[in-house]
């Protein structure tokens, strides 16, 4: 896709100089965002990134974002800070949109991540985890078990025409997931979209992690359940890579140990990570309109894994 909003090379010019970066060398729009618009712009002084927020980032929320980057940073995690410019402010208005210069992270994203790669993308969301101890902020998930049912709702029916039988198949893992939903594990900031285009690496190590726009307060075990969903299955769905998927869990282990209980819930907690993405896919794949900038992403592609965690609960874990 490209770009939702044009920025000329004039204003990008004239932006980088309250950040006194110097002069403005060259910029192309960024094809693989899918929520804001994103340049990379090289100037004098370095390679930077250039991100409007879109309608779904809601610009009361960025205080949140930026002040969960600084504290990884601070910690030595490979997170991207905003800049501030010689005001200090870090969130300036671009084409009448909320807009933040960010820092460059070298990297690729993956999309056949191997066992050495999952593992390392285990220890970094783990010493993510370890990070975020004393980190005050929080933030509601607004796509959690409520939101779950509320887009459910929204949706109705209208998701049979994705595939016959898909309303009540939402509607009993609703049932189920709220039967069996845990209640008491421990909580705190977590990612909540850990999909490797997320994850930057160079050879086996994570040099970036990027776009916490869903960044959100919940149960720490669900990011790795979100992060196991997105990584260890084949983009459709269709196959699972149990050496992907232990390595994962294993590696995230070694950085942040996980107790019995939560080893326990991971199972559930996939089924709703994989419920999520198929409810907010379905959801997009209806809401799209013809001709949009985004492409739609298969919903099929998550109630494939959703079956796979439904019908091998531990084995998958194990």
């Amino acid at each position: 896709m490209a770009v939702y909003t044009h920025v000329s090379a004039e204003e990008i010019g004239r932006l980088l100089d309250d950040f006194d970066l110097g002069p403005l060398r060259s910029v192309k729009g960024i094809a693989e965002g899918v929520e804001n618009s994103n340049y990379l712009i090289d100037a004098e002084r370095g390679r930077f990134v250039l991100t409007l927020y879109e309608k779904r980032v809601d610009a009361a929320d960025l205080p949140f974002f930026l002040s969960l980057l600084d504290h990884l940073a601070d910690r030595g995690l490979p997170v991207p800070r905003a800049l501030s410019d010689r005001s200090g402010a870090q969130v300036r208005t671009v084409q009448e949109r909320p807009a933040c210069l960010i820092e460059f992270l070298p990297g690729v994203s993956l999309s056949q991540p191997t066992p050495a790669q999952a593992r390392a993308t285990g220890e970094a969301l783990g010493r993510m985890h370890a990070a975020l101890g004393d980190f005050a902020g929080a933030r509601p998930n607004a796509l959690g078990p409520d939101g779950w049912h509320e887009l459910a709702t929204r949706c109705g029916d209208a998701v049979d025409a994705i595939a016959p039988g898909l309303a009540a198949r939402v509607a009993g893992e609703l049932r189920a997931l709220s039967e069996a939903w845990p209640r008491d594990l421990p909580r705190s900031v977590i990612h909540a979209d850990l999909f490797p285009d997320n994850v930057l690496m160079l050879g086996d190590a994570v040099t970036g992690m990027i776009d916490f726009y869903f960044a959100c307060t919940d149960i720490r075990a669900y990011d790795l359940a979100v992060t196991h969903s997105a990584w260890a299955f084949s983009a459709d769905g269709r196959s699972y890579d149990k050496v992907v998927g232990r390595a994962l869990v294993s590696g995230y282990a070694a950085a942040f140990p996980l107790s019995e209980e939560e080893r326990a819930a991971l199972p559930v907690l996939a089924r709703g990570a994989a419920l999520r993405f198929t409810l907010t896919r379905a959801w997009d794949w209806l809401n799209t309109p013809a001709g949009a900038l985004v492409t739609r992403k298969d919903p099929l592609a998550f109630l494939r894994r959703l079956d796979a965690y439904a019908a091998s609960g531990a084995a998958m874990f194990a």
